[in-house]
């Protein structure tokens, strides 16, 4: 997820400092998101290549 956002944010000629509060956005609604619906965390696993 983070990997994916980093470059979608450089391509759009963003800061670092940018990249990093957009990353910590999202994490945050993802934490409420979770609060909310009171559920854990599951990561979404790459598929095997």
């Amino acid at each position: 997820m983070s990997h994916s956002l980093q470059a979608r944010k450089i391509r759009q000629e963003k800061r670092h400092n940018h990249t990093v509060i957009a990353l910590a956005r999202r994490r945050c609604d993802v934490l409420f998101a979770m609060l909310r619906d009171r559920t854990i965390y599951q990561s979404e696993s790459a598929p095997d290549a």
